[in-house]
């Protein structure tokens, strides 16, 4: 493996009620997602394509607990991550670091807690 390939492939959202956490995520987002069970998973996808760039989805099984504490993941909020950032509260997350700038080369971040309980951020360039 070298830089040309992505070292992530795919990630999941644990989750303990799937119709909340797509709800949540579709509002923030303006997306919809497909629902889909497998190997005694319930799954939701957010919106991809096959050709290799980095996708997921929310998960709810015996194995997937919503956690603070674990891996962060930051969702892209680009062009501006205001536009999802304004929506978490009426869809009933909480945010808990609001927009703040990392660098003019890099961009902004903010994070929030999802309906789940998933500490997660937001990035954007501006």
């Amino acid at each position: 493996m070298d830089s040309s390939v992505n070292i992530l492939n795919w990630f999941e959202v644990s989750v303990s009620d799937i119709a909340r956490a797509k709800k949540f995520y579709e509002t923030i987002f303006s997306i919809t997602m497909e629902e889909q069970e497998m190997m005694g998973m319930k799954m939701a996808f957010f919106p991809f394509e096959m050709n290799g760039k980095l996708s997921g989805g929310l998960v709810q099984s015996g194995m997937h607990k919503p956690s603070a504490d674990g891996v962060k993941i930051y969702f892209n909020g680009n062009p501006d991550l205001d536009v999802a950032l304004s929506k978490v509260e009426a869809a009933g997350g909480k945010i808990t670091i609001p927009k703040g700038k990392i660098s003019d080369d890099i961009g902004y971040m903010a994070f929030f807690m999802d309906t789940e309980g998933n500490a997660v951020a937001l990035h954007s360039n501006s």
